[in-house]
């Protein structure tokens, strides 16, 4: 079972903040560093200093790391016109040596689009299925030749197909919880699969309609790799299990519910409910992002006996 890192950066970080998370998720052992995409806070919070940009902020992370991989959960398609996200993926995967995935989602946050003028569609699975045909078609093309497109939203003609990532393939990850349009996209393009927030039922049943999505378009199920992203709040005792929910402003109750919370033990055991239910990876979504003795908590006692 693979650990990463995944946090919420609009909620209010620096990159410098980001960047000393980043470091200590290569430290202690985590597979990734992943971070949304997201340019307007959510809930109660203030948000300062206000929100970074997704793919900038890999690009630095990619010169100041060494092992780890680099992704987005999820890089939202209503903010890069296809080709120059091919192109800003592509070159943020060179600067790290060929550690970059990339998580494409359709976009859903409309007051983020009108805070900052960003056009939001009527029309966005649509969007993304050419965004996804355009991006992968573009790093597949073979050098010196050309890559033309003609959709019904996005229409690319004799593009050079250029820069290629450093990886011969770039990881694609697609995620949701749509029962039908979601699978079939999964099934075609993506390279991983990542069911968030939800429950070990709900789990188990999307994964079921990807491997059969996958089969209809003749990979096969084992062809992606199963993930969730769930809330981190792990303590060594009740004491801090409660400190650490008040920090991010939730119950512990809720949190064990609908999350990975508790003592090491328990989030060893519930992990291992979702692993039954198919998921070979976890994003561990950490709100607090000061608290850099949570990570270490968690790479020495649910890491390790995971591992």
């Amino acid at each position: 079972m693979d650990l990463r890192i995944f946090t919420e950066p609009q909620q209010g970080a620096t990159y410098d903040t980001l960047l000393t998370v980043a470091k200590a998720t290569e430290d202690l052992g985590f597979d990734a560093f992943f971070r949304s995409d997201h340019y307007l806070r959510m809930g109660a919070v203030d948000g300062l200093p206000g929100p970074t940009d997704a793919w900038i902020t890999l690009a630095g992370l990619a010169r100041e790391t060494k092992r780890i991989r680099l992704g987005t959960l999820m890089t939202a398609g209503t903010f890069r016109l296809p080709g120059v996200l091919a192109i800003q993926v592509a070159q943020v995967d060179q600067m790290s040596g060929g550690r970059i995935e990339l998580g494409l989602g359709a976009g859903w946050f409309e007051e983020e689009h009108k805070a900052y003028g960003i056009p939001f569609p009527k029309e966005k699975i649509g969007r993304l299925e050419e965004q996804l045909a355009i991006v992968t078609g573009l790093w597949a093309t073979e050098t010196g030749k050309t890559f033309d497109f003609h959709g019904r939203f996005y229409d690319l003609t004799d593009s050079p197909a250029l820069p290629k990532p450093q990886q011969a393939k770039v990881p694609v990850l697609i995620g949701g919880h749509g029962a039908t349009r979601t699978p079939r996209l999964a099934g075609q393009y993506a390279d991983e699969f990542n069911m968030p927030f939800a429950s070990i039922e709900d789990t188990e049943r999307q994964f079921g309609r990807v491997r059969a999505a996958a089969e209809a378009a003749g990979r096969g199920p084992d062809a992606l790799t199963y993930s969730n992203a769930l809330v981190a709040c792990v303590g060594k005792d009740d004491a801090e299990v409660a400190r650490r929910a008040a920090v991010i402003g939730r119950q512990v109750e809720e949190l064990k519910a609908n999350g990975l919370a508790g003592s090491p033990a328990e989030v060893v055991e519930k992990i291992g409910r979702y692993a039954e239910a198919g998921a070979q990876r976890i994003y561990l979504q950490i709100l607090d992002l000061d608290d850099l003795d949570h990570l270490e908590l968690i790479s020495s006692q649910v890491q390790s006996q995971l591992a």
